[in-house]
């Protein structure tokens, strides 16, 4: 009897310890105290959970001196580097915070807890004051993004088919519904666009970019946030504007029906310069023809087999985009989508368009809102 209550006594102690140090709780208390402090504080106690942390002169050795740049965004710079064993790694180094580091948190706590084969493994880390690098597993086919747009096709090593971007689709559903379902704690991405997918050697699609992240006990249905956050063009009408309905992770959903409509056309949803405004909103243009009856107009769409497979991604997709949360289907229902018989797909409501205006700065505003977070295209 001792020795079970000892037992108990023990589960309790570690119970209240990883409750206190949870990143639910410490993203909690980061934005009341001083940045830096605090992420020192959250690494010391993240412990063994938390990945390999390297200095920045490892991090200069490893790059070469950042020697070769792979690309660059809002967050900072991707270098290629070599680990001390000989893989092969991305290093992402992030801008000089403006922000007390919310956002590098998120990245380290969210990722460290993941463990699929469509998501990004993050292998390490530096946080040296200001200078701050997650270090990845190397895509050697890099983002979805240069592989879907026809304008960049022509510098794509590989012009992708439908059984790919099919296949692509899948895995990043999958990654979805386990960042929603398959862990400890509920993951909402709130960030999901093609530059945020990246493909291997064979084209399996890994989830990354977890900074804006948001991690949410599994039970919750509904989250609180300060404020909107997401890049235009894929944000969820709810995560803007409030009217919509509650964020949740049917807000990843949307995010996800918007970027495989950009798999499906080979082009932005929006198309300022399209040819006759019907052709602007792809979603609309795309949902009209299936309404009709008339022909897709897709490219590469050279049989039966590939039809089938075009019209699945459409139709999951506008379900995906419902402008109602609760009208959405859950990653785990998209999957079931795709993965069964056409015939079984009814076509659901027509798509509204109801994206965020584009401001001189890529940024939106809620006068509800004191914390705004949002990626230009």
């Amino acid at each position: 009897a001792s020795a079970a209550g000892v037992g108990v006594l023990i589960i309790t102690i570690c119970c209240v310890i990883i409750r206190k140090f949870s990143p639910v709780n410490f993203l909690s208390s980061l934005r009341k105290t001083r940045g830096s402090r605090s992420i020192e504080v959250f690494l010391r106690n993240y412990g063994t959970l938390a990945p390999k942390r390297y200095s920045y002169s490892e991090l200069k050795k490893m790059t070469k001196t950042f020697k070769e740049k792979l690309g660059q965004g809002g967050y900072g710079s991707v270098f290629k580097g070599n680990l001390p064993d000989g893989r092969l790694v991305a290093v992402k180094v992030l801008k000089k915070a403006k922000s007390n580091g919310e956002e590098f948190v998120n990245e380290v706590s969210s990722i460290s807890q993941t463990s699929h084969v469509n998501i990004v493994t993050l292998l390490g880390f530096c946080f040296a004051g200001s200078k701050r690098a997650l270090i990845y597993e190397f895509m050697s086919n890099g983002s979805l993004d240069k592989h879907i747009y026809e304008e960049n096709l022509s510098k794509a090593d590989h012009q992708l088919g439908w059984e790919t971007l099919y296949q692509i689709a899948v895995g990043i559903a999958r990654g979805l519904e386990y960042l929603h379902r398959g862990c400890n704690t509920r993951i909402l991405h709130f960030d999901i666009k093609p530059n945020n997918i990246l493909l291997d050697e064979n084209f399996c699609p890994k989830i990354s970019d977890f900074g804006l992240a948001k991690i949410c006990p599994r039970k919750e249905s509904i989250v609180s946030m300060m404020g909107a956050r997401g890049t235009i063009g894929y944000i969820a009408p709810e995560v803007f504007c409030r009217n919509f309905g509650g964020v949740s992770h049917k807000s990843d959903v949307y995010s996800y029906g918007m970027l495989v409509l950009e798999m499906i056309g080979g082009r932005k949803n929006f198309c300022v310069g399209a040819g006759n405004t019907s052709e602007i909103y792809f979603p609309y243009l795309i949902y009209k023809r299936l309404e009709l009856g008339e022909e897709l107009g897709l490219q590469g769409t050279g049989n039966k087999v590939e039809e089938q497979i075009a019209r699945k991604m459409i139709l999951a997709s506008l379900w995906c985009i419902q402008t109602d949360p609760s009208n959405r289907p859950p990653m785990s229902r998209v999957v079931e989508m795709l993965q069964g018989s056409l015939e079984s797909l009814p076509i659901p409501p027509r798509p509204i368009l109801s994206s965020p205006p584009r401001s001189p700065r890529g940024s939106i505003s809620d006068s509800s809102s004191t914390a705004i977070i949002i990626h230009d295209l």
